[in-house]
């Protein structure tokens, strides 16, 4: 396409424009520390800070404020020490504050960064773009987040070992650090320079001051770090942990009547062992031998009306562990080479059977291991492979008892290589990835049997990070029987189906797919108060990756421009403003222009600590492949898009936030109406309570049903829908101590959606949207309660043309944790946790609270009773 040529182009001549050496920043700070010399104590963690070993250092201060008002002197000067030994690294604190009372001492689980604290930073690679941070809050919770993308990225579910104590005293209060050297990584060069920088929360005035200041208009976070030197002859700390575990589960529900899989409850024990290998002193390899990848958080409840897979993030420690190296997302939003929940997904299969079936939940995973890490010359490297089991579904038929495959035996693997290079500014990079399912003649046919993708990504930066260019180009190539590819071409991603699409056509023939995808993105990152982005990106109609990557959408073409301005110093009644505006459109590989959108939003934040968001869309032009699931190109009327929220001052023990969000299309053909809010309330430091309800309003004229032939013609079939969705969210967390705490999570959910005025299309691409579509007569359509479905006689003839089942839905769903938490030394748990858990379908004729009532009060939840212990050796 000429599009492309043109913009590859443009955007390899501004690549080469910046293509010239950087030097290291000459204003970064420097602090020295030295190792404890062998004949004196190591510092016993306190709080207090007076042991000798600290005397060997000076202190290093000059904290300059970073948040509100950047490059000023802080309310409270803070200062800390850093020495180190043959195992550990220390980091003494002293935060001064005139009024220790005032300290806000509140407390919250790990990573909950409530009240005042201090924060360490080290980038151990000094590769300007990822690090490892901790974080000490006063009341000696700990928080750590592994940092990566240059400060755009922190992931809290990092979760090292590592060891606090704190103390308030006349002058403020004091903290103390402890850092085993295997939880970080970091080269074997004699002498070690560091990346290094620490942030104190002064909570009182919502204010944050570093030691190396970083200005608002910089290019990132980890770039801007100061240095860390005197670190000599440091010894390799090949990290070895194991960590075995063992979980019993007790679990009730609602016996059934005649299932014998269901008799009312059910016993499991289960055990395992985690291993963590140091194969040098930054790479690991990770083994896990029958994991534990049940105590998992529930996903939140949604439904899709469109029919796309919804992305849901990872939560299991194994996957979460280095995901950054994983991690190869290539064009928009969750597109992704690997998306590691594809690993232990559902079973995929179901049986043919109109007896009773126990179906089982997961895929058992036999092992998996994973090679990670990145070196200091700045070699990214990840290796991971998995091996899932074959799993059967248990059948009770009146013949007797059987079983059948639902999951084939699986090997996964993923290889990923990434290299820094031109003094850290610059990277390439390249992965590849395989799924290998061992499928017999006939068994599954609906699955493919081999996937294959790969890429390659980069980035470079110029002008001390001021411009930027990156860009990925990836490809996949799947393989499988011709039930399985033809059911990929008719899949949602794809619709080769459709009849108007003269680029794309089902070959019912064929056995493999192989396809496209990619972006490039060149744009402004830093340097004063604009900053703007040109993206280009690309999905080819053969391109999938669901086998053991993330895609919704193929056949897609879309560009995007965007404009933001930030105000970098507080003025009037704002602390800060940061305001946006994007562009963006869409093609098919057909030449279809199908999107065309613009969007102005900002962010306000005020002096007194409260926020507010507003934002207005407008689309002029919404065509769209794939709402019709098979069916032609479909137009929906323009669409002007509003939203509008606050937030009240979060430092207060009561705060809360409110927002509402309305979208209609011209002529009243759609409107979306959605209020949010909530409140979170701490009486006491060591108790939260927090409920964010929300509900939403869904109505639209020509709302997708189904399709059904009559005669040698399709029928696709829509109809007005009116929905309604109520959920809320409910939380409390008491710490009993910083490493024993109570967490509470409840969801109750409802979403009713009730269908009328139905028609089948006949001008999907008219302007007026009553065109699109011929609605049924009274005389053309009849509901047949005892079969809960329609009858359509289009030609009034008396005969039945065509049927489809009732649309209306209302579903419900309760989920709920409750779990104590004791971490009785550092990196070993016990897990007590009760969870429940509802589904069910409501009366559509009932409103919201009844459905609520009938189905969540009025039914008996399958109840789940857990112990979890682990115990991690560090060895």
């Amino acid at each position: 396409m000429n599009y492309f040529k043109t913009a590859i182009i443009s955007l390899t001549v501004l690549y080469s424009v910046g293509l010239r050496a950087q030097m290291p920043d000459s204003n970064a700070r420097r602090v020295y520390t030295t190792r404890i010399i062998p004949d004196q104590e190591a510092p016993e963690i306190d709080g207090l800070i007076t042991e000798k070993a600290w005397d060997a250092v000076e202190w290093t201060s000059d904290y300059i404020e970073n948040q509100p008002d950047e490059n000023t002197p802080p309310s409270e000067q803070t200062k800390f020490k850093v020495i180190y030994d043959k195992k550990y690294i220390y980091f003494a604190f002293r935060c001064y504050d005139q009024d220790p009372q005032g300290i806000v001492k509140r407390m919250s689980r790990r990573d909950g960064f409530e009240g005042d604290f201090v924060e360490i930073n080290i980038d151990s690679y000094n590769d300007k773009r990822t690090g490892f941070s901790f974080t000490a809050s006063v009341s000696g919770v700990k928080g750590d987040e592994f940092i990566s993308d240059n400060g755009d990225n922190w992931d809290s579910s990092w979760n090292p070992i590592w060891y606090l104590k704190t103390n308030i005293d006349a002058e403020g209060w004091t903290a103390e650090i402890k850092i085993p050297f295997s939880q970080l990584k970091f080269g074997n060069a004699p002498e070690q320079v560091w990346g290094l920088q620490s942030t104190r929360r002064y909570f009182r005035a919502e204010e944050r001051s570093v030691w190396q200041r970083v200005p608002q208009d910089a290019p990132g976070w980890v770039s801007e770090f100061g240095e860390l030197r005197g670190l000599v002859n440091l010894e390799p700390q090949k990290q070895l942990e194991i960590q075995p575990f063992v979980v019993s589960q007790y679990e009730t529900y609602p016996e059934e009547k005649g299932n014998p899989f269901r008799d009312g409850r059910e016993a499991k024990l289960n055990g395992g062992l985690d291993a963590k290998i140091g194969i040098t002193n930054d790479l690991n390899l990770d083994l896990t031998i029958n994991p534990d990848f049940g105590q998992v958080e529930a996903d939140p409840a949604a439904i899709a009306l469109d029919g796309f897979q919804i992305f849901f993030e990872e939560r299991r420690p194994f996957f979460v562990e280095n995901k950054n190296i994983f991690n190869f997302r290539f064009a928009d939003g969750s597109d992704n080479l690997f998306y590691s929940r594809r690993i232990g997904r559902n079973p995929q299969g179901y049986p043919d059977t109109d007896g009773w079936v126990k179906m089982p939940q997961n895929t058992t995973i036999l092992g998996a291991a994973k090679f990670s890490g990145k070196t200091k010359s700045g070699w990214s490297l990840g290796l991971l492979e998995s091996v899932t089991n074959r799993e059967y579904a248990k059948i009770s038929e009146t013949s007797g008892r059987r079983s059948e495959i639902v999951e084939p035996l699986t090997n996964y693997s993923v290889g990923r290589v990434q290299k820094d290079f031109n003094h850290r500014n610059s990277y390439i990079g390249a992965m590849l990835t395989t799924t290998h399912r061992n499928l017999s003649e006939g068994e599954l046919d609906f699955l493919r049997k081999a996937a294959y993708s790969g890429g390659i990504d980069f980035k470079h930066n110029w002008k001390n990070r001021k411009y930027y260019f990156a860009g990925n180009v990836v490809a996949s190539h799947v393989v499988g029987s011709k039930e399985s590819i033809t059911q990929t071409q008719r899949s949602l991603t794809h619709l080769f189906q459709r009849a108007d699409a003269g680029h794309v056509h089902v070959d019912e023939d064929r056995t493999s797919l192989t396809g496209t995808g990619g972006r490039f993105e060149v744009g402004k990152s830093s340097d004063g108060h604009w900053r703007y982005t040109g993206i280009l990106m690309w999905r080819s109609p053969e391109l999938e990756l669901n086998d053991i990557g993330f895609l919704r959408q193929a056949d897609e073409v879309r560009q995007f421009a965007i404009l933001t301005h930030q105000t970098l110093k507080p003025f009037g009644g704002f602390r800060k403003i940061f305001t946006r505006f994007e562009q963006f459109s869409s093609y098919d590989f057909d030449g279809n222009f199908n999107r065309l959108q613009y969007s102005l939003s900002s962010n306000f934040n005020f002096k007194n600590n409260w926020n507010s968001y507003a934002q207005i869309v407008y689309k002029p032009r919404i065509y769209t492949n794939t709402i019709l699931q098979g069916g032609p190109r479909f137009r929906y009327s323009d669409e002007v898009f509003q939203a509008l929220n606050f937030g009240s001052d979060y430092r207060k023990k009561f705060n809360y936030y409110a927002g509402i969000y309305f979208s209609q299309g011209k002529s009243d053909s759609f409107s979306y109406l959605e209020y949010d809010w909530g409140f979170n309330y701490q009486p006491i430091d060591a108790l939260t309570i927090s409920f964010s309800p929300n509900y939403s309003i869904n109505r639209s004229k020509t709302q997708y049903v189904d399709q059904q032939e009559n005669g040698s013609d399709m029928r696709y079939i829509m109809a007005e829908l009116d929905q309604q969705t109520l959920m809320a969210s409910i939380r409390l967390n008491y710490n009993i101590n910083p490493n024993l705490t109570i967490q509470y999570y409840g969801q109750p959910f409802i979403s009713r959606g009730r269908y009328k005025n139905f028609g089948h299309v006949v001008k999907p691409t008219a302007a007026y949207y009553k065109d699109r579509l011929s609605v049924y007569t009274g005389s053309q359509i009849a509901f047949d309660a005892a079969n809960e479905k329609f009858n359509v006689d289009e030609n009034s003839d008396g005969t039945i043309d065509y049927s489809f089942a009732n649309p209306d839905f209302s579903f419900v769903q309760f989920r709920s944790n409750l779990v104590l938490r004791w971490e009785y030394i550092p990196g070993s748990e016990i897990f007590l946790v009760w969870s429940q858990g509802i589904n069910g379908l409501a009366n559509t004729r009932d409103n919201l609270w009844r459905g609520l009532d009938t189905q969540i009060l009025g039914k008996q939840p399958d109840n789940i009773f857990l112990i979890k212990a682990t115990y991690r050796f560090l060895l």
